[in-house]
């Protein structure tokens, strides 16, 4: 117990409080599945959260120390959010029977292209690195640094600004439809991820200020629905 208390992802460190901070965005989903009907749910934001807790499970095991924690609350993110689009999927079925099957295929099908699109870049984004990295100047030491365009640590704090470019696409939705839970667990991650950029190896200044975003923005609606329904 004292060698796991001490050690470098140990309880007395940010590389276990910022994962833990992150399990809020699972258990934000679970919650919301469990006690919440499904016309709170914010399709976009899940379908954005499925793409970026992927990224981070993959972030988890390249960064150093290699973090379980970050990568286990983003695989269960992963299952909580698909099981929030299954319900989105079936609510909007329900409820508008002429337009609904069309919503959700078409929902599925912008996923489908950008799924696609994502695994094309993988695909191409070796023989790039390859042709680029030989050379010198700019484009040399961005396609060798470990924190550049090639590498999954720019990736996962870099999308990452969609959670905030969705927050900003939300920033007048009635509050009776905005999500306690999620907005409270996205400001939550983003303060303390905003620390742990700077305690990783290699320091990420990207995802400090992603963060900064994520926080302001998520920290924006919650105020407004603890405002309207508390104050």
């Amino acid at each position: 117990m004292a060698s796991w208390l001490s050690s470098p992802t140990g309880p007395m460190t940010t590389h276990f409080w910022g994962p833990v901070a992150n399990w809020g965005l699972a258990g934000s989903g679970m919650y919301d599945a469990a006690l919440k009907g499904p016309e709170i749910i914010n399709e976009r934001m899940s379908a954005t959260q499925i793409l970026y807790s992927g990224l981070f499970v993959r972030f988890a095991w390249a960064v150093q120390p290699r973090n379980y924690i970050l990568a286990s609350c983003h695989t269960a993110n992963v299952l909580a959010q698909g099981n929030q689009l299954r319900r989105w999927g079936e609510y909007t079925m329900q409820t508008n029977p002429e337009t609904g099957a069309a919503t959700v295929r078409n929902a599925a099908m912008g996923a489908a292209g950008v799924g696609a699109g994502i695994m094309a870049a993988v695909a191409a984004s070796t023989p790039l690195q390859n042709s680029l990295k030989g050379g010198s100047g700019f484009v040399a030491r961005m396609a060798n640094h470990p924190a550049g365009p090639f590498y999954i640590h720019f990736w996962a704090p870099n999308f990452k600004w969609a959670l905030s470019i969705n927050n900003l696409m939300d920033f007048d939705r009635p509050v009776e439809k905005i999500s306690l839970s999620m907005t409270s667990a996205l400001t939550l991650t983003g303060l303390i991820f905003m620390r742990w950029s700077f305690v990783i190896t290699p320091v990420n200044y990207s995802l400090f200020f992603v963060n900064c975003a994520l926080s302001s923005s998520s920290g924006y609606l919650l105020a407004r629905k603890v405002k309207a329904e508390y104050l």
